[in-house]
């Protein structure tokens, strides 16, 4: 089926990316916003927008009957869920099914099966893929947590299993400190995702963040588009991406994008996706970590190597449409570089809301810009601190550090904080540059 119009459950760049991409399938957009985004660009580009709620996320883009009732009086046919809030939520995919409305995403079952880390990694070991070994938590004495975990050694990783985008994890060094976090970790992972369900795994002390981009239809077709190095992160939030790593040989790049592929299709994944690894630099090993059933905040750096829409395939395989480029038809050129700008304090590292006296996008040759800001648009409190992503593409790795770099001094944020400087002092790091570092960089190198 075509769809006529598409209702959006997001807010942000996201929301304006989605629009702009349904505008040339020739789609109606509704976007829905809280009252505190009635002035946000999404709201003004669209065809049609409702406001489902107060400014707080659980009455608004997180609550689900009054976004199920926006699509039913603008007569929507689908929901795009964007990345974050309902996304990745099986109940809301669930119950846009029942309602008659297409929740453009996998189907329920994959989203459920892979949305639990644990019982993903069961699936992942199943279809042949590396894992570290969990140690599950719940439900076990004291004593045995504590046997296993000596067992495995320092340090180790504790993850919220429903946890997500960097969310939910506490690494641990000195074993007098797991249960006291345990505990913890147990009222976080309630509070934060409805489920406070946790297991431990071993923490690689110098690994990098590898995920491989996946296309998939409802009829068993499964491609991918090539990984992404997301290594650089800040308390596991990641911070700027590149396509290819500069880390993998061309073997290693085949062996995990091969093994992303065989998950989806043992899972029987039909929609955009992203499986993500630990690669362990010493040992030359990766691990399977999880699987996002979601488009990414990183998924530019993929389009502008491979020039193909993840958007436009996403609402295809909605629409039941078959996957049209098989995978030796996905043309890989150059490098990308994306770097995440926040609304955020350089000192604390803090949210830094306000109003935008002055704003200046770069552009250029291999420069994009995915935003929602503008010159006088007040920055609201409530929700994620991202501003938007500068995203450049290059034939080389040093080209496209020098394409950011530029891309970045042109940019004007006036009126509030941003992390530009931040990602400047980064891509200017000899340690980045040489491709000498792992997931503790910030950490090790910029503190």
């Amino acid at each position: 089926m075509k769809f006529k119009k598409i209702l959006i459950a997001n807010r942000g760049e996201i929301a304006v990316r989605i629009l702009r991409t349904c505008k040339e399938m020739g789609i109606e957009t509704v976007c829905v916003h809280s009252t505190a985004d009635e002035n946000s660009l999404h709201v003004k580009l669209a065809d049609e927008s409702v406001c489902i709620g107060s400014a707080k996320s659980s009455s608004s883009y997180l609550n689900i009957p009054s976004i199920l009732s926006a699509a039913e009086i603008t007569g929507a046919e689908a929901i795009h869920p964007g990345f974050g809030f309902l996304s990745e939520n099986k109940e809301f995919s669930s119950l846009c099914k029942k309602w008659g409305i297409v929740f453009i995403g996998p189907n329920e079952e994959s989203i459920e099966k892979m949305g639990d880390k644990i019982l993903s990694k069961d699936l992942a070991i199943k279809a042949g893929l590396p894992v570290l070994s969990p140690i599950k938590i719940n439900n076990r004495k004291d004593e045995d947590i504590l046997r296993d975990a000596e067992l495995m050694g320092l340090p180790i990783l504790i993850k919220a299993s429903a946890g997500g985008g960097g969310r939910g994890m506490k690494r641990i060094d000195d074993m007098s400190e797991l249960l006291p976090s345990l505990e913890r970790m147990k009222l976080e992972a309630k509070a934060g995702f409805g489920d406070d369900t946790l297991f431990i795994e071993k923490y690689i002390t110098n690994p990098r963040h590898i995920e491989v981009q996946i296309l998939a239809d409802k009829f068993g077709n499964v491609i991918h588009l090539g990984e992404r190095d997301c290594t650089v992160q800040r308390r596991f939030q990641k911070i700027i991406e590149e396509s290819p790593s500069p880390i993998l040989s061309q073997k290693k790049r085949d062996e995990v994008c091969d093994s992303a592929v065989n998950l989806a299709k043992y899972v029987n994944y039909d929609s955009v996706g992203t499986v993500e690894f630990l690669y362990d630099q010493d040992e030359e090993k990766f691990y399977f970590m999880e699987m996002n059933t979601r488009i990414q905040v990183e998924h530019p750096i993929t389009e502008e190597r491979t020039k193909i829409d993840l958007i436009a395939q996403q609402i295809r395989s909605g629409m039941g449409e078959v996957l049209s480029i098989k995978q030796d038809e996905v043309n890989f050129t150059g490098h990308s570089l994306e770097c995440r700008l926040n609304a955020e304090d350089p000192d604390t590292q803090l949210p830094s809301p306000g109003k935008i006296i002055h704003y200046h996008r770069p552009a250029g040759i291999g420069v994009r810009m995915d935003d929602f800001i503008y010159s006088g648009y007040n920055v609201p409190p409530f929700y994620d601190s991202m501003l938007g992503k500068v995203i450049v593409h290059a034939l080389t790795r040093d080209e496209c550090l020098e394409r950011m770099k530029r891309a970045l001094n042109e940019t004007v944020i006036e009126g509030i904080k941003t992390n530009i400087a931040l990602h400047l002092k980064i891509i200017d790091h000899p340690d980045f540059r040489g491709n000498n570092y792992s997931t503790n960089f910030l950490k090790e190198k910029l503190n």
